[in-house]
């Protein structure tokens, strides 16, 4: 099974813009109010999956203060968050259930490199059996540290309440109906996020991820 369009470049977004603006009005007009969506490349491996876990449930405020702290603390290997014990990933402001993720994933033993060349629907699958990572955290690592073209995030609010805004939805689309929209977006649909992410941003005046 192949894993698809990776996206590496600006341009490899701005490929994705064009197909999706072509096909979908909607799409072209967040476009002409946000102009390019950002690449949102990050590296991959441990450091990457904890900081999505750290961002899970909280504002993107509240996730990058203390994913800085974590930094600080040098809190970004397994090894370190073993070492540190409950009481040290406390201190740093993590709720007593993040804890218990952020030990759950440095004794997970992954094989980072692996995942770069396994099908989407496996890293999903290989990710989500940890504790503490949900499909929201393994779709975003997929999607920003993989760079998989055509991931989506369907249970994300931010995109959900832009997708009721873009597409003058009744209410706020759940993550099934969402799920099976994005369908229509694919062989892009990680560039619809980031397209989605942005509009959010413009229309809310705030950050939708992180």
């Amino acid at each position: 099974m192949s894993i698809g369009r990776i996206i590496e470049t600006p341009d490899c977004v701005a490929e994705g813009v064009g197909w999706l603006c072509a096909r979908h009005p909607e799409f072209a007009h967040a476009h002409a109010l946000t102009g390019a969506p950002p690449l949102r490349r990050r590296p991959d491996g441990f450091a990457q999956l904890l900081s999505a876990i750290i961002s899970q449930q909280v504002s993107t405020a509240s996730a990058a203060a203390i994913w800085a702290r974590m930094e600080g603390a040098g809190l970004v290997t397994p090894e370190a968050v073993c070492a540190a014990g409950e009481d040290g990933l406390r201190a740093v402001g993590l709720s007593r259930q993040k804890v218990r993720y952020a030990q759950a994933l440095a004794g997970a033993g992954i094989d980072y490199d692996s995942l770069r060349d396994a099908p989407t629907e496996q890293v999903i699958r290989d990710l989500t059996a940890i504790t503490g990572i949900g499909t929201w955290t393994a779709e975003i690592y997929a999607m920003f540290s993989l760079g998989r073209a055509d991931v989506f995030a369907p249970g994300d609010l931010a995109l959900q309440e832009a997708a009721r805004m873009l597409f003058d939805l009744d209410t706020r689309p759940t993550d099934r109906a969402l799920r099976q929209m994005a369908e229509a977006w694919s062989p892009w649909r990680s560039v619809a996020a980031r397209l989605l992410w942005a509009y959010y941003r413009v229309a809310k005046d705030r950050e939708g991820i992180r």
